[in-house]
């Protein structure tokens, strides 16, 4: 082999990477700088001319194939010593391209309503039960709260909820818009806790089926409709929109219709709250891998993107608050569950599947944790004042919620 050795020489600069070559000779670069320590075998002969363009997604590649395996170390300490050694990568000479490519297709890539539909199929229509083995019971995808630190899953994804629906200073009868309500749970909660009405949109068929059916199976089928619907066709009213998780799938070409829909479906004195992957850095690019095995048409938008796009709506940003290592915590718990499962995993797909969902989840572990990506919510409103002018409402209204909650029964995770 001798590209990969000629790049790695190149790229490892913190922390070190043994190489053993299919002949078995071992090579180590790095070093001078500490960081994790991993040891690679390379199965494949062919994968050194493979990797002439797009190493990044060859190398991905490789680890689902079998061509490469790690040892004396695990998935994590190879991804965290990638992203030690991102930069360099990035400035190879067949990654450049790549890169440069990704970030021009962001700005004319255009998701309308037909390509959104197959981009979030390929990710969500893969089957339910791939998801019941590492969510938690109301199958909440997205990042949990975990405000000590110490809290569970089941837990965090309930302070989720309940932090969100604060945020929304719900009142009994009040109509609520839900874009990419998911399999249900944060519209059947803002039901149960606050008695509102809600509309829950999703592309998602899959997704779909299961909210109904959820939503009938605890009697709330007259006050929480679910619909197959792309939210920029929905033309009701609403006095609060909650998205949660969606965001990174608009598109950065998209982002401007996005948030003037959430202003056009509000009434006057309505608020909404997005909850989203925010890039904490400059605008970038979807990494190669994700691109094409896991988010198809997915961006995550830098900041600076995101209230961009919200000054041409003319919306009040009320606030912007950031989680910063939650979604790590929730991943690293979805990666153990997993693990957990993987046999029945493996018995739904196979072992490339699974070396490309642990992949998937240790890579975005990676990224939360030691990388530059968080979660942001944004409280929205088409009015000044429509809500209090400091933060202190928030914990009344969440002790509120927290009794009702108790009254419910649904504390009890």
């Amino acid at each position: 082999m001798q590209l990969l050795p000629r790049l790695l020489a190149k790229v490892i600069q913190t922390g070190s990477l043994t190489l053993i070559g299919p002949d078995g000779a071992a090579q180590t670069f790095g070093g001078a700088n500490s960081g994790p320590e991993v040891t690679l075998r390379i199965n494949d002969p062919a994968l050194d001319r493979k990797l002439l363009l797009n190493p990044e997604l060859r190398l991905a590649e490789a680890y689902m194939d079998g061509a490469l395996e790690i040892e004396r170390s695990q998935l994590r300490d190879l991804l965290r010593l990638f992203k030690l050694n991102k930069g360099g990568l990035n400035r190879s000479a067949g990654q450049a391209p790549i890169r440069r490519l990704a970030k021009l297709a962001k700005r004319i890539s255009r998701n309308n309503p037909i390509r959104s539909r197959r981009n979030v199929a390929a990710h969500y229509d893969i089957g339910n039960d791939l998801y019941r083995l590492f969510l938690d019971a109301d199958m909440q995808y997205s990042c949990a709260y975990f405000p000590e630190g110490t809290e569970t899953l089941e837990q965090a994804q309930l302070a989720k909820k309940r932090h969100i629906a604060a945020k929304l200073r719900l009142a009994p009868g009040q109509r609520v818009l839900d874009i990419g309500c998911g399999w249900g749970g944060m519209a059947l909660y803002l039901a149960q806790v606050a008695d509102v009405e809600v509309l829950g949109v999703t592309l998602a068929e899959e997704q779909l089926a299961l909210a109904r059916e959820r939503a009938e199976a605890v009697g709330l089928g007259g006050r929480v409709r679910f619909a197959l619907q792309d939210y920029r066709s929905v033309s009701e009213s609403f006095d609060r929109v909650v998205s949660v998780g969606m965001f990174e799938h608009v598109g950065l070409t998209q982002m401007p219709t996005y948030f003037r829909t959430v202003r056009d479906r509000l009434t006057d004195d309505g608020v909404a709250l997005v909850h989203s992957i925010m890039r904490m850095g400059p605008p970038g690019a979807t990494d190669p891998f994700t691109a094409k095995y896991i988010f198809p048409g997915g961006y995550i938008p830098a900041l600076s993107e995101t209230t961009a796009a919200v000054e041409q709506s003319r919306l009040w940003l009320q606030d912007c608050e950031i989680w910063r290592k939650h979604y790590g915590f929730t991943l690293a718990e979805w990666a153990k569950r997993f693990e957990a499962s993987r046999d029945k995993a493996k018995a739904m797909y196979d072992e490339r599947f699974c070396r490309m969902w642990e992949l998937y989840l240790a890579g975005a572990e990676s990224s939360f944790m030691t990388g530059r990506m968080a979660v942001m919510q944004l409280q929205l409103g088409r009015e000044r004042d429509a809500v209090p002018i400091s933060r202190d409402y928030l914990a009344a209204e969440t002790e509120r919620l927290k009794a009702r909650e108790a009254e419910l029964g649904i504390d009890k995770v």
